[in-house]
């Protein structure tokens, strides 16, 4: 068994990919149009995550957009998608001033949450040893749910 992909369901094709790309940092590697089915499917991964992902299809995020609008409710049950990072206080900040809210800040030096435009959870973990607690992270309160 191998893990392939994680499929969420988003709304607004335009403002996912700026999320997950511009602003997360992923990597658009493929797209699909159905017209029969009348849906897109976008795979991205993540830039450590490119070569294997061209290679094997996976690991993967699969973005789904149905092109008959539907109401998507619930996003905080799907749980959530997790990345590795190499710095978890450079992205949140990038994040941050990206205009992200960062509703869990890495006070930890480890983990941190963050929500696509459509209530999805993300966490980011810090790659190996946590961080030593830093301001303005440490002091920062949570924001909202995640």
């Amino acid at each position: 068994m191998e893990y392939l992909h994680t499929m969420i369901r988003v709304t607004d094709i335009d403002e996912s990919i700026d999320f997950f790309c511009n602003k997360l940092g992923l990597i658009e590697v493929d797209r699909y149009e159905s017209d029969q089915g009348r849906f897109t499917l976008i795979f991205l991964a993540a830039p450590g995550d490119v070569g294997r992902a061209e290679a094997v299809r996976s690991p993967l995020v699969e973005l789904t957009y149905n092109w008959d609008p539907e109401e998507y409710t619930g996003g905080r049950n799907f749980g959530h998608l997790a990345y590795r990072v190499d710095n978890i206080y450079e992205i949140c900040e990038r994040l941050m001033n990206a205009g992200v809210t960062i509703n869990r800040p890495p006070r930890d030096g480890h983990m941190a949450f963050v929500r696509t435009p459509d209530n999805i959870s993300i966490e980011l973990l810090q790659k190996g040893d946590a961080l030593p607690p830093e301001e303005p992270w440490a002091s920062m309160e949570n924001i909202g749910e995640w």
